[in-house]
């Protein structure tokens, strides 16, 4: 493919990238023309099945490979690149603080007289992080293996501050797949 027509192809993908971008913006939020971009989504995290609460922050779902690099000897014009282990950071989840103990109960089988009572086995669980719309339409889930709650935080409170309380939920988790079945 000559320079010329690899310009024209990168300039013509460009400008239909902007044209969807300034369709959804023109058709708005929720609309059945864009029903991904709503002014009000929410995550729920459901633990086998059952849901643990609902969030309005989750970061964490991120996965990494190691590259291992391997000098040849006689080669030194590379180095030999190849695909290693991959990392999954801990998942947090975000919300205000309500009027529910779900967080902290299960954060309490991982440790402390509930862990010891157990036998001193971490329970590890299947959990879904489930994106909902203004609606209640599910978008698009994350099945997480193998997780347990490693930390909870709960809110500061300062009689200065107006900001609303929050708690948070640190998960270590054994990696997720993304799924977009039943979304929209």
């Amino acid at each position: 493919m000559s320079d010329i027509a690899r310009t024209t192809a990168s300039e013509q993908l460009r400008k239909r990238i902007r044209d969807d971008l300034s369709f959804a913006h023109r058709a708005g939020p929720g609309s059945a023309a864009n029903p991904w971009l709503t002014t009000t989504q929410r995550f729920i995290f459901k633990i086998e099945g059952v849901p643990i609460g609902t969030f309005t922050e989750v970061s964490g779902l991120n996965v990494e490979i190691a590259v291992e690099r391997i000098s040849e000897g006689g080669q030194n014009q590379l180095v030999h690149q190849r695909p290693g282990r991959m990392t999954w950071p801990n998942i947090v989840l975000k919300r205000g603080v309500v009027n529910d103990d779900n967080l902290f109960n299960w954060f309490t089988q991982s440790s402390g007289e509930r862990f010891s009572g157990n036998g001193n086995v971490v329970a590890m669980f299947t959990g879904v992080i489930e994106l909902v719309t203004d609606r209640g339409d599910p978008l698009r889930a994350w099945s997480i293996d193998r997780a347990f709650p490693v930390k909870w935080t709960g809110p500061s409170f300062a009689v200065t501050s107006s900001d609303i309380p929050t708690e948070e939920l640190e998960i270590a988790h054994h990696g997720f797949r993304s799924t977009t079945s039943g979304a929209r």
